[in-house]
C-alpha cells in the first residue's frame, strides 16, 4: 500500500507495471532520505508519482527529466504512437502538458522539478549529487548510453541505479537498456539488488 498513489494511476499513460512501480516506490523512500532523485525519461507522469510519493515524506525531490518529444519510438508511425499527444499544429509529440495534469492532480507539484531539456545538455552543468537515478529515457544503444554515462558520475556512493526495459531475449524487447544493465554490473561499480518485471535495480558499490 502507497499512501496517496491516485486511484486511477493504472489510467495514467505509461509502461510501467505494479509492481515496478512498487519497487521504485520502496527504493526511493530509502534513498532519498540521503539525498534528491533523478528521472530520465517522465513521458506523462505515471512512474514520477511513485517516486514522488516516496521523495515527499523525507522533504526530498524528484528531478524529472525529460524533452517531452517523446522517444524514437513514440514518433508517427511507430509502434508506441500515441495520437492524443501529438500536437497537430506544431507538427511534434508533446507529452508535457499531460505530465502536468498528472503530477498536478496527484498533488505532487511542491515534490517534482520538471527539467524539460535533452539529458546531455542537462547534464553538463549539473552540480548536485543523486540519491536515486532511474534510467527510462529512449531506447536506442546511443541515447541509453548517453544518459548512464552523463548520469552515473552524478550517483552517491550507496546510491540506487534502476533501469527500466531490461529484456535479455530480443523477441521481448528492444536490447539497449540490457546492454546499460551489463555495462554497468561490468564496471564493478555496482552491484545487483533487485529485479521486479524489466525493472532492475542496482546499488552504487
Amino acid at each position: 500500500m502507497i499512501p496517496g498513489l491516485p486511484t486511477n494511476i493504472d489510467q495514467i499513460k505509461g509502461f510501467l507495471s505494479a509492481g515496478e512501480g512498487q519497487a521504485l516506490y520502496d527504493n526511493a523512500l530509502q534513498a532519498s532520505q540521503s539525498g534528491p532523485v533523478l528521472e530520465i525519461g517522465s513521458y506523462c507522469g505515471k512512474s514520477t508519482i511513485y517516486l514522488g510519493l516516496a521523495c515527499r515524506p523525507n522533504n526530498s525531490s524528484v528531478f524529472a527529466l525529460d524533452h517531452h518529444r517523446g522517444s524514437e519510438e513514440h514518433q508517427p508511425g511507430e509502434f508506441f504512437h500515441d495520437p492524443d499527444l501529438y500536437d497537430a499544429t506544431q507538427g511534434v509529440l508533446d507529452s508535457f502538458r499531460e505530465f502536468r495534469r498528472n503530477v498536478t492532480s496527484a498533488g505532487l507539484d511542491d515534490v517534482v522539478v520538471p527539467v524539460v531539456a535533452g539529458s546531455e545538455s542537462a547534464a553538463r552543468q549539473w552540480q548536485t549529487p543523486l540519491a536515486m537515478v532511474f534510467i527510462d529515457g529512449g531506447h536506442s544503444l546511443a541515447t541509453a548510453l548517453t544518459d548512464y554515462r552523463c548520469w552515473v558520475p552524478h550517483l552517491q556512493r550507496g546510491g540506487v541505479l534502476a533501469i527500466h526495459d531490461l529484456f535479455e531475449d530480443a523477441y521481448e524487447g528492444g536490447q539497449a537498456p540490457y546492454a546499460v544493465f551489463r555495462l554497468a554490473m561490468a564496471s564493478g561499480l555496482f552491484e545487483e539488488v533487485q529485479r521486479v518485471d524489466s525493472l532492475g535495480i542496482l546499488r552504487r558499490l
